[in-house]
């Protein structure tokens, strides 16, 4: 309006015929003016009108950002063991195929994504207490995008301080960071990228179970500063033969039955939904019904299930002391699967031949979490899933959700796990309603140790 008016009221001359039309061009020009504004949308403060991205990454390497890699190249990957297709997003990624992206100066590969389409990014490390960054941009987030291995414990509290929260986005697989009921209440959708890096955390289980087993970790740490075989060889014994058995049969441990089977063991599985029959003929399974039936006759239990209400402390000293005296646990699912005092305590007193896994709860543990000291573990950070092939796949399958969610175009039903105020898509198949961020808080004290 003012734009408008300007020219016409330096041209007007107080007391004069040019005055007069001046005026009529004046009341004219307000009758335009207003004319638009009523056709117009309403405005926005501008941070509202760019909505704000808010991305949870762990930090930088301690050593710096990498200047180059170990590799020029990663294998490309564009269909995953089932037929679903890796990440395609429309626009083209602006960064190399395995570089550095689920660290803080990696930011996914986002922000020239998001600047193109008039969003703000931030990216952060500090995640926990009431005093980190993350809190502090809660208010106006539109979008929260953290990872399984630094999660963003998005808990009830936290969404009630975020009133323009639309979307809670995992770049990597595993929302039980987030409260899913909380979420539902207030309709805001949460998605992660399925199977980006399944095959990666199944890898790192094989790993981990002969790391177990041959007894490896100590053994490498003797050549650093001895030479004595039988240290070594007192805990290490042979795969072949043993009875292995996943909980939960789906992507990941489906990948690991596979490849545990060339080692000549003795697979078993349970899960709420049954494999086909070839499948069980193919690889020669035991099913069993329950948790229960299947921990008894196994040696090596791999959990590869979700964390959800029903499967919140499953492995309870209850369960534990139900398997084989020496038997080996594998957890690279979710810590809170499994009682922490209750796993420490089984390997003190010999029921646990051993325990590795790379989840731990709260993430990251405190100094004083007991997994970091008790006897005989191969535990590891939140690594299984971050490897640089599989951040390629995340980070893009963070964009290919973003270019929906932004266009109004259907997130894929694989991506999904809440949408329109419930359990949707992989959601409804592989959750239970509820909440599992109780005693995420606890994460504070590694930024206090």
């Amino acid at each position: 309006l003012v734009l408008i008016l300007q020219p016409i009221r330096r041209s007007c001359r107080p007391h004069s015929t040019r005055n007069m039309l001046g005026q009529q061009l004046v009341r004219r020009a307000v009758s335009r003016a207003v004319g638009l504004a009523q056709q117009a949308p309403p405005l926005r403060p501008l941070g509202a009108a760019r909505g704000k991205v808010v991305c949870v990454l762990y930090d930088d390497p301690a050593t710096g950002f990498p200047p180059k890699y170990a590799r020029d190249s990663i294998p490309e990957i564009t269909r995953y063991p089932d037929g679903q297709t890796a990440p395609t997003p429309a626009s083209a990624p602006d960064f190399a195929p395995g570089a550095l992206l689920g660290c803080v100066s990696g930011e996914l590969g986002l922000r020239k994504f998001l600047a193109s389409r008039g969003k703000e990014l931030v990216v952060t490390a500090d995640k926990d207490g009431p005093n980190s960054e993350l809190e502090r941009h809660l208010p106006d987030a539109e979008v929260v995008i953290s990872q399984p291995f630094w999660p963003a414990y998005m808990t009830a509290e936290r969404i009630a301080k975020a009133p323009n929260l639309r979307m809670c986005l995992t770049a990597g697989i595993g929302s039980d960071h987030v409260d899913l009921a909380a979420a539902c209440a207030k309709n805001i959708t949460v998605a992660e990228v399925t199977f980006c890096n399944s095959i990666s955390v199944a890898e790192h289980v094989v790993m981990m179970i002969l790391g177990l087993v041959r007894n490896y970790i100590p053994s490498k740490q003797v050549v650093a500063g001895g030479w004595n075989i039988a240290d070594c060889a007192m805990r290490s014994y042979d795969v072949e033969g043993m009875h292995v058995g996943t909980i939960a049969s789906g992507r990941i441990g489906l990948a690991v039955l596979r490849r545990m089977q060339p080692f000549d063991v003795h697979l078993h599985y349970t899960d709420r939904r049954r494999l086909p029959e070839d499948v069980e003929k193919e690889l020669n399974l035991t099913y069993h019904p329950d948790v229960e039936s299947m921990v008894t006759v196994c040696d090596v239990v791999t959990i590869n299930c979700p964390l959800h209400p029903g499967t919140e402390h499953m492995f309870n000293k209850e369960m534990i002391y139900k398997m084989k005296r020496g038997a080996y646990i594998v957890n690279t699912a979710r810590g809170k699967i499994c009682d922490r005092d209750a796993i420490a305590a089984a390997l003190e007193d010999g029921q646990l031949a051993g325990y590795a896994g790379d989840v731990w709860f709260p993430q990251p543990a405190p100094a004083d979490h007991p997994w970091r000291t008790m006897p005989n573990h191969a535990m590891t950070p939140h690594i299984s899933g971050t490897s640089l092939s599989a951040q390629f796949r995340y980070a893009q399958g963070v964009r290919e959700i973003l270019e929906c969610f932004y266009d109004g175009r259907p997130i894929r039903d694989e991506y999904l796990i809440a949408q329109h105020g419930r359990l949707a898509g992989t959601g409804a198949a592989s959750y239970d309603p509820g909440n599992t961020t109780d005693g995420s808080a606890e994460a504070a004290k590694f930024k206090a140790k």
